[in-house]
């Protein structure tokens, strides 16, 4: 009797080890072919250049090749809108700003909004005003008297409506009452690259875009959007654009990778685990945010959100106030700041 009653304990416990470590085994996500992350923007942008570097990251964990897809167009809303659509099973997530997947409902490219998405952000960058090395404004005060003095004439290049760049120049002609010309392109790096060539006047890019154009003295910056200097090996310091415009508003512009809601759940609780465990110490994104001038500060799930959020704000009541939004920031759970 004692050995049958023993027999049956240890069934008992074997069933009760299995119920208990059944659900967590259930959380871990073994993908089983290659997962698309969409760049809705061009090649050699800030989100091509970071999302090279946090799928190499990826990879490493979770055993299955990380496809990057460039696909550009519509101010990035186009590739954000194929992983929208795309089969809800884990496998095609896109990737770009915080606030541009926060802000696409407001500026009516796609009807989807910040809550819409789980958010896995790696860095945050900074817009930088620059000039073509021959120009001749040497300060942003030189810039913005320019500005002043021929309304609507001086061309500014961006990555177009809704990118970090449109929102950067869009923040200075309020910050200093002006106005510009608004000339895009599909993606930050062709931006630039008109920029460097002279086809247009001013680059509004973020710095990580502009940095090697930077160092090789091809680019002029005057200032970054920010209210402290923008310190990158290689160059000297850009000074911030409170030093000239001292109550200009800045917010911290995050990036990172978006899963739509609704893949299954074991996804992003494997996604939060390995931005827990592994994203939080990458040594190759903290060197990439070193190099390039990024701010290395990954999060994930509510506090992720809460961190993006006051650009998301920002951006979205440029758009209302600048006369751009389709639908009004309010009525999508965006308050004025």
């Amino acid at each position: 009797m004692q050995g049958k009653s023993w027999i049956a304990v240890s069934v008992m416990l074997g069933a009760a080890t299995v119920a208990v470590t059944l659900p967590a085994q259930a959380q871990d996500w073994k993908p089983t072919k290659p997962i698309t992350v969409i760049v809705p923007w061009a090649a050699g942008g800030s989100t091509d250049q970071v999302i090279r570097v946090t799928a190499g990251e990826l990879e490493q964990v979770l055993g299955q090749k990380v496809v990057v897809v460039n696909q550009p167009g519509a101010s990035g809303s186009i590739g954000s809108k194929t992983a929208w659509e795309a089969p809800k099973d884990g496998y095609t997530w896109t990737s770009g700003a915080a606030k541009d997947i926060g802000t696409y409902a407001v500026s009516g490219l796609l009807d989807t909004k910040m809550d819409d998405w789980s958010f896995y952000l790696t860095v945050a960058n900074q817009s930088v005003v620059s000039v073509n090395a021959n120009s001749p404004y040497k300060t942003l005060a030189d810039l913005l008297a320019a500005m002043k003095a021929k309304p609507g004439q001086i061309s500014v290049a961006t990555a177009g409506v809704n990118s970090s760049g449109h929102f950067g120049s869009e923040a200075l002609a309020r910050g200093a009452g002006v106005t510009y010309k608004h000339v895009s392109y599909d993606g930050g790096n062709p931006a630039v690259i008109s920029t460097v060539s002279g086809e247009t006047e001013v680059t509004t890019q973020l710095g990580v875009e502009q940095v090697e154009m930077i160092r090789a003295k091809r680019l002029r910056p005057l200032a970054v959007l920010a209210s402290k200097p923008l310190e990158v090996d290689g160059i000297p310091a850009i000074e911030p654009v409170t030093k000239t415009l001292p109550n200009f508003r800045t917010e911290t512009n995050y990036f990172g990778i978006f899963v739509p809601k609704g893949v299954p759940a074991e996804v992003t609780n494997t996604l939060d685990k390995v931005w827990k465990e592994k994203i939080a110490n990458s040594a190759a994104l903290k060197k990439y945010a070193t190099d390039k001038g990024a701010l290395f500060d990954p999060s994930y799930g509510d506090a992720a959100k809460k961190a993006a959020f006051p650009a998301i704000q920002g951006a979205a009541w440029i758009l209302q106030e600048g006369g751009k939004a389709k639908v009004s920031p309010d009525t999508l759970g965006i308050p004025k700041p």
